[in-house]
């Protein structure tokens, strides 16, 4: 082990790096350290006490060139500022290393993985230069030709994207939190990927998957990513996606849907958003059930004619709070089917300005009339078997465990029209 410090063998982080052999682990003391560090050699560099690194401004802070090398436990400051050149807090340009519980600050690109596979990115925070232009920062992760990743348990913020994900499949991503950027996560012809658990909120999008196919996403919560054109979940090209025991509250637009084809959405709360779904004719066959659709302002608008949507599966379709109907059997199916836009959510969604009389009485009197007298062609998008009550929470709180889950969200919705509020739960697993 060599030691780094201002009473050690070693003064300069550098030093001992070049010092080290194969497999040693170089050790820094508490303290300010200035200058770049390049690790060629596989090593362990570990800080106790949190020291800090301090970049000279010109390029990464460290950059990762050997096979499986750990980093962990530093502070990792002031890097170069250009985007092209990827100057990053850390730069990994080989595989299997292990970054774990380092806290980055005042720096481009947070952790960048450049052609750099089977690593485990663990317990970092990341905060982004919050002085700069959001298209002026780097991503807080980016990924670049490196797949098989596994990047769990971070807290992301003040990036462009949280997750940048370009042309790297086969990557898991757990239990972090990111908000206050652009995208929270961004996939770009990144197929195979799973994230589960996450919280993503107050972003531009939660998450923006693209020419991506097989992406799986359970128990993330996308929340309050409002604004100009935000959304808590956009889908663009993508197929065969999977969306399960999610939450999607308070977003401008709660799920977007170009181009999105064969994908399953099941389980998920779908609650307060300003609009729940906003589905473009070009996706096609996707599958929705066993969602439940609580007090958004309009539940879907249908950009296009009609889409082959189907709205149920196995004879159970979704819960809609403004669902009028009844259950006479009991069985806990409605006994007749949802239309889920009135004729005019379904101008809405072809004619946007109309949006600012959604609430007047007006708009209200015209649902009501085309309820009674269908004379105007309207969405023929049909719940065939609406559920009457709502599914189970998809995240679970529990009251002796409090202190282990400390993100709980308390979600209000108090409108002239709506009476009920929606409680909506989320929880970091952080260890």
């Amino acid at each position: 082990m060599l030691l780094v410090g201002s009473s050690a063998a070693y003064h300069s982080v550098q030093e001992a790096v070049r010092a080290a052999r194969v497999g040693d682990t170089v050790r820094v003391e508490p303290g300010l350290y200035i200058g770049d560090v390049t690790l060629d050699k596989t090593l362990q560099l570990e800080g106790v006490g949190k020291p800090v690194i301090r970049g000279t401004a010109r390029g990464s802070v460290i950059i990762v060139t050997a096979d499986k090398c750990a980093v962990r436990g530093l502070v990792v400051e002031h890097c170069g500022g250009d985007l092209q050149m990827e100057d990053s807090g850390i730069l990994l340009k080989s595989s299997n290393n292990q970054i774990e519980g380092n806290d980055l600050r005042d720096i481009l690109y947070g952790i960048y993985l450049y052609r750099s596979t089977g690593n485990i990115i663990r317990g970092n925070t990341i905060t982004g230069r919050r002085e700069l232009e959001e298209g002026e920062r780097g991503a807080g992760l980016h990924l670049w030709d490196s797949p098989d990743n596994q990047i769990e348990q971070n807290t992301i913020s003040w990036a462009r994207d949280g997750l940048y994900i370009q042309s790297s499949p086969d990557s898991t991503i757990r239990r972090n939190r990111i908000q206050n950027l652009r995208y929270g996560v961004h996939y770009m012809f990144s197929d195979r990927n799973d994230f589960e658990d996450n919280y993503f909120g107050r972003c531009v999008a939660g998450a923006a998957i693209m020419y991506s196919s097989y992406i799986n996403f359970r128990r993330n919560a996308f929340v309050h990513n409002r604004g100009f054109s935000s959304f808590g979940i956009l889908f663009q090209e993508c197929d065969f996606c999977i969306a399960e025991d999610n939450i999607i509250a308070d977003n401008a637009i709660g799920i977007f849907m170009e181009a999105l084809r064969k994908s399953m959405f099941r389980n998920n709360l779908i609650a307060g958003n300003d609009v729940a779904l906003q589905v473009f004719s070009s996706a096609d066959e996707n599958t929705f059930h066993h969602n439940t659709f609580l007090q958004n302002l309009s539940p879907l608008q249908l950009i296009g004619r009609a889409t082959t949507t189907r709205w149920a599966l196995n004879g159970h379709g979704n819960h809609w709070s403004d669902y009028s109907g009844y259950d006479l059997d009991g069985d806990g199916i409605g006994d007749r089917p949802h239309r889920i836009q009135n004729v005019f959510e379904y101008m809405e969604g072809n004619h946007p300005r109309l949006r600012l009389y959604l609430e007047s009485p007006a708009a209200q009197a015209l649902g009501m009339a085309e309820k009674a007298f269908p004379i105007v062609r309207a969405s023929s998008e049909i719940d065939p078997a609406p559920l009457m009550g709502p599914g189970p929470m998809p995240i679970s709180f529990e009251e002796d465990t409090r202190h282990r889950y400390p993100h709980f969200l308390l979600f209000t919705l108090s409108t002239a029209w709506l009476e009920a509020a929606a409680g909506l739960i989320w929880w970091g697993r952080r260890r």
